[in-house]
């Protein structure tokens, strides 16, 4: 058996149950906020892509994906992120996966270089499949923690250079799960430039970019970020996108990975013995998917709603903000998270998730602590029961 095996911590949800166990709620129908599964209705245009093309299931899939689901990311990413016409090759910088949580994680297994000493930094609180990745690939997780005194953003500044040279991944995510907070242009300019001094690989979640609040102001790429600063070849770039969030399509799991070119072929021929290629299937309905943006639209006014009404209620009893992006609230608690998490389930029936789940004691301090995150997923009115439920709570407190 794998001994790295022996460091996993039990996954958040495992935590939450442990934690739930033998409470009774004292009202009726519960309301989950704690997982990030995408609720509104998938594009039915997609669906229909998929019941049409069903006769494509006897078909092995291809690793590297078609060549038109390829060009549809390309042009996707090029439109998003106003990247120069040709800066993205579909045959060179992109391939598509079987969701971002297994590339995240496949990612670090092709890249690590188990020879060194070597680091996979992460933010802290973070998604957890960062710290698995780390741990079976041979690396050691480091932590850098993100806090509400700055705005629940990282500062690669603070990070010593003993650890940028032992550095070989560093996984950012932005905008963040759990704390929605958006990474800027030049920050990542920063980080870009910090790679290339210490030759090491940025991985960038941006899963969660789609989900955003101002049309005029979109979070940032870091293959926008690249281009902003000279770095056309996307040297030590990689960004991870996925179509669960976007376009409310967890269960196709369908994504891609998109920058260095060198990068891109090594983790193709990883690929190619890992035996995980997307199916044709999906491929068909992928493109669908990246080439329509309408129903993003109408996704992102979904969570506006919820958002909106969500804040309008517990702003009258808590100290709580509209995120960067994303479709999660991290609640700064005013007593321990477990407790807060308990109590709300078994006096009003929701579930949250403490925040101190998501992260790992690091410099003295646990930055998850004393937070919860909601994942404002499900139905508008159920948001909104779930939020006067909350006051009510929060109100027994004060």
């Amino acid at each position: 058996m794998n001994p790295d095996l022996k460091k996993l911590q039990p996954y958040p949800f495992e935590r939450l149950n442990a934690l739930k166990d033998g409470c009774l709620p004292a009202v009726a129908g519960h309301i989950a906020l704690s997982i990030g599964e995408p609720k509104h209705d998938a594009p039915k245009f997609v669906l229909d892509s998929i019941i049409n093309n069903l006769d494509q299931i006897n078909r092995y899939p291809s690793t590297k994906g078609i060549p038109e689901l390829r060009q549809a990311i390309t042009s996707w990413l090029t439109r998003r992120f106003k990247l120069t016409k040709n800066a993205l090759d579909p045959e060179q910088h992109v391939l598509p996966v079987n969701g971002t949580r297994e590339a995240l994680f496949s990612f670090a297994q092709c890249l690590i270089d188990k020879n060194d000493d070597a680091l996979i930094l992460m933010p802290n609180p973070f998604y957890q499949i960062y710290e698995g990745a780390a741990y079976l690939s041979g690396a050691t997780p480091y932590f850098y923690n993100t806090i509400k005194e700055n705005n629940y953003l990282p500062d690669f500044d603070l990070i010593d250079e003993d650890t940028w040279m032992r550095c070989q991944i560093i996984y950012i995510c932005t905008p963040g799960n759990p704390t929605g907070a958006v990474i800027s242009k030049q920050q990542l300019i920063r980080l870009i430039e910090l790679s290339k001094q210490y030759d090491f690989v940025i991985a960038s979640d941006e899963c969660y970019s789609e989900i955003y609040f101002d049309e005029n102001n979109p979070p940032t790429s870091l293959l926008e970020a690249a281009e902003a600063c000279g770095n056309t070849n996307f040297e030590n770039c990689i960004v991870f996108h996925s179509l669960s969030k976007r376009s409310n399509l967890p269960g196709m799991r369908s994504g891609f990975v998109a920058g260095d070119a060198q990068l891109i072929k090594s983790y193709l021929q990883y690929r190619t013995y890992h035996g995980s290629a997307m199916p044709p299937v999906h491929q068909c309905a992928s493109i669908e998917a990246w080439n329509d943006e309408s129903h993003v639209l109408q996704n992102r006014a979904l969570y506006i709603k919820k958002f909106t009404a969500v804040l309008e209620i517990l702003d009258t009893v808590i100290n709580v903000s509209l995120p960067d992006a994303g479709f999660y609230l991290w609640l700064n608690t005013p007593i321990d998270d477990e407790i807060f998490a308990k109590e709300i389930y078994e006096k009003q029936n929701v579930t949250v998730l403490p925040g101190s789940y998501l992260s790992r004691e690091s410099g003295g301090l646990n930055p998850g602590k004393n937070h919860v995150r909601m994942a404002l997923v499900a139905p508008l009115d159920e948001c909104i029961t779930a939020a006067n439920r909350i006051k009510k709570y929060i109100q027994t407190l004060n």
